[in-house]
């Protein structure tokens, strides 16, 4: 697993061993292995420990009390995310066991929303490096620059250029928390190992005027490159990876949308990747609108969508519905014609020049738009579409605060008994909705799933729980059983699998009143359910490398770190 230590099995009973090289202050200073004051006396002889610590030997839940006591005297969320940062960097297996503990509380703490305040600070909360900065003047080495990963065989990297940061836009270098939150919640959520993970920031400069003047911005102090060196550099990154880490799995996430869609189109052949914004996103939201067609007793194939937003996320959101219609029984066609964009310009239809290709396959017909009589054809707002469409399900991805209006959605639930409204836009300040307005406007008819975290909303006496739509109910799943499978590739279907997986275990099969999505803190049974649907289906489509489901199964348990410590010895000279 890595250079400075092995694990093993004690042949009399099983006993999970690590052995280590590391000693003194080495030990201390290295976070996968660091215990704290939890080392025992033996180890601390052993290893070179004694005189290090403090004498008393503290139990794992004495070490548990302790740091939640010092989280919790934090007084903002980015003074805690920056606690919790730095308790990773010295102690990883006790960061993923608080966070283990309190996952609910602290996903949106490591993850969104607060991640977003993050990333803008990060030059000015910069404490230790994590992971890999690989910078445009350096693309001529990049395979030197990968040799010295830290993890030396990874079996995820995530990787970003940090150009569309959740709805913030540049944040250049800044970035590099999302591949580190990521990969924090690949472990929390489906644990994989964080030995075996490596988070990736590709600086090709920024196009933020505010960090390029900032005089502790950290990174490449450039103009961001486009265009055919911008190209040139992302092939020299995958040459580079398909040779150094040809077995591991590689996520891209929040590039721009003139880049996610196409990179992942040129590459998904080339190795075992997925983009988590486009393909992660549109399976979280599908299984958010199967649970919420249970509700209705209404079927997929009978909806009208609108989206707010054509970018990533609408295209990976809109794939994944016209998937799911299809095997309803309509043609590709027929399920597009259900879908509705919405961009910056209006509603995309056929009338309109200069569209992308995304667009171009969804614009629908001028000439259905004409019967509404809108105000001015080249530019039907968001009003107009759902006034003449009568939409039954309604989903924001523009990152616009407040796009849906009382007068949009009042509309919305005069024509639909369940309408379905996800604002989905992160971070918070960036959601389309408050869900409270929501409800209150729909009179508690709303089913309602948010991108970020919200409370619950009580209306009329009765409390509503609002679901959020995260994608780690997804890609740590993804992620867990593409691994466990050996998956050459990562396809389309594997994502409908997971899709369907996790609407299955929608609470509001026992209770329509319930959210839509399980509580965060099943989210570690949620990933294994979904791995073992994503390793069948890469199974049954010829793409695993393991043979037998029996044996996928053994194998995702057997992927699964639990974070508690373990015995150490030191390495025989």
């Amino acid at each position: 697993m890595n250079k400075f230590f092995k694990v093993i099995r004690d042949s009399q009973n099983g006993e999970e061993i690590i052995e280590t090289s590391l000693t003194g202050h080495l030990l201390l200073d290295y976070p996968l292995l660091n215990k704290g004051s939890a080392f025992p006396d033996d180890e601390r002889r052993e290893l070179g420990l004694l005189g290090l610590l403090p004498p008393h030997v503290s139990t794992t839940q004495e070490q548990m009390d302790r740091i939640y006591g010092n989280y919790k005297a934090k007084q903002t969320d980015l003074e805690r995310y920056i606690f919790l940062g730095s308790l990773q960097d010295r102690n990883e297996t006790a960061f993923y066991r608080l966070v283990s503990e309190h996952v609910a509380e602290m996903m949106p703490i490591i993850y969104t929303p607060v991640v977003g305040a993050a990333c803008q600070a990060y030059s000015h909360i910069y404490r230790r490096p994590r992971g890999l900065y690989i910078s445009y003047p350096h693309k001529d080495e990049i395979e030197t620059l990968l040799a010295n990963a830290p993890n030396p065989d990874p079996e995820v990297i995530v990787v970003t250029d940090g150009e569309r940061i959740l709805g913030l836009g540049d944040l250049g270098v800044g970035g590099m928390g999302i591949p580190i939150g990521k990969l924090a919640l690949y472990t929390v959520c489906a644990g994989i190992h964080p030995a075996t993970t490596l988070p990736i920031l590709l600086d090709v400069g920024t196009g933020n005027r505010e960090l390029l003047a900032d005089p502790l911005y950290i990174g490449w102090r450039h103009e961001r490159m486009r265009g055919e060196e911008y190209d040139d550099f992302i092939e020299a990154f995958i040459e580079g990876v398909t040779r150094q880490f040809p077995n591991a799995l590689l996520q891209w996430e929040d590039f721009s949308k003139n880049n996610a869609a196409r990179l992942l189109e040129k590459y998904r052949d080339r190795l075992c990747t997925f983009n988590d914004d486009i393909q992660g996103t549109g399976a979280v939201t599908l299984a958010g609108i199967l649970a919420a067609i249970e509700v209705t007793k209404s079927r997929i194939s009978r909806q009208r969508v609108v989206l707010l937003g054509a970018g990533s996320a609408a295209a990976g959101i809109s794939a994944q519905i016209v998937t799911a219609m299809m095997s309803e029984g309509l043609s590709e066609a027929e399920a597009k014609s259900a879908i509705w964009l919405v961009d910056s310009h209006g509603l995309v239809h056929s009338g309109r020049s200069n569209l992308e290709r995304f667009k171009r396959e969804y614009a629908q017909p001028v000439e259905r738009v004409a019967e509404w009589r809108p105000a001015d054809i080249d530019r039907v707002s968001l009003a107009e579409v759902v006034r003449g469409l009568h939409p039954t399900i309604l989903i924001g991805t523009a990152a616009q605060p407040g796009a849906f209006t009382e007068e949009v959605v009042r509309e919305m639930a005069g024509h639909s008994d369940r309408p379905v409204i996800f604002p989905l836009s992160n971070p918070t300040s960036k959601s389309e909705a408050q869900p409270s307005d929501l409800i209150s406007w729909t009179r508690g008819r709303a089913l309602v799933a948010t991108g970020s975290p919200f409370a619950d909303v009580v209306y009329n006496g009765r409390t509503i729980s609002i679901g959020q739509c995260n994608n780690a109910y997804i890609f740590p799943g993804m992620g867990l059983g593409v691994i466990a499978s050996k998956a050459a590739r990562v396809t389309d279907s594997m994502f409908v699998a997971a899709a369907r997986a996790l609407a299955e275990m929608s609470p509001v099969h026992r209770d329509p009143a319930s959210s839509l999505f399980p509580p965060l803190e099943d989210v570690r049974s949620v990933s294994r359910r979904v791995a073992l649907a994503v390793a069948g289906e890469a199974l049954g489509s010829g793409v695993a490398g393991a043979a037998t489901a029996e044996e996928l199964e053994r194998m995702i348990d057997a992927k699964m770190w639990t974070p508690q410590y373990v015995r150490y010895r030191r390495t025989a000279d």
